[in-house]
């Protein structure tokens, strides 16, 4: 993996002089992040594709803030450090969830042949995804805001809600209604996986 990424999200976490930040730069580097793609087969699925992710997401959510804060005036209150770790940090749970591993195959003309891809494992500390975020990053002693840790915690949007819960439909109701960088950081990790990420580096 290229240091520039990894340098550049070090620095720009640093930015926030943050308490507990280089705590959280110090495990998550324990835990591969930087090494960690950001999917198995999908968006960034290749070493180095979880940090690059996650610039983009950071990327994303200025080039949204810019935008459109003339149309959606509630973004111009998110604050610049609130917004670099809330989407340079909303992956951390992936950081050890991925393993490098061999297959075989057949390619386009028939013939086995060796690949290495991941297969995905939730054995060492199965919280969830959203919430595994939030918890790894308090955990490292990080002083989040309440609008920093609900944009983590509801970072997939919808999907992430469980339709048959009632509490968590409207916890994520009034997050987003309260808080725009919940609604901010959802869009951005959008337009990184989903636009940003179509496009080959």
């Amino acid at each position: 993996m290229s240091l520039k990424p990894k340098k550049k999200f070090i620095d720009l976490l640093r930015s926030t002089q943050r308490e507990g930040v280089e705590y959280v730069i110090e495990d998550i580097e324990k835990l591969g992040f930087f090494e960690a793609p950001a999917s198995v087969s999908h968006h960034y699925n290749f070493p180095g594709g979880l940090v690059q992710h996650s610039l983009n997401t950071y990327k994303a959510a200025v080039a949204l803030k810019d935008g459109l804060s003339s149309l959606v005036p509630a973004f111009k209150q998110i604050k610049d450090d609130s917004l670099i770790l809330a989407t340079l940090l909303h992956d951390v749970c992936k950081a050890d969830i991925y393993e490098l591993m061999r297959r075989k195959r057949k390619n386009e003309i028939g013939m086995w042949e060796t690949e290495e891809t991941y297969k995905v494992s939730y054995e060492n500390f199965p919280m969830g995804h959203d919430e595994k975020s939030l918890v790894v990053l308090l955990c490292s002693g990080l002083v989040l805001s309440d609008d920093e840790m609900l944009a983590i915690r509801w970072h997939m949007g919808p999907s992430c809600v469980n339709p048959d819960s009632q509490e968590e439909r409207k916890s994520y109701e009034t997050a987003r209604r309260l808080y725009p960088l919940v609604h901010l950081t959802h869009l951005a990790d959008t337009v990184a996986a989903q636009l940003i990420e179509e496009t080959p580096i």
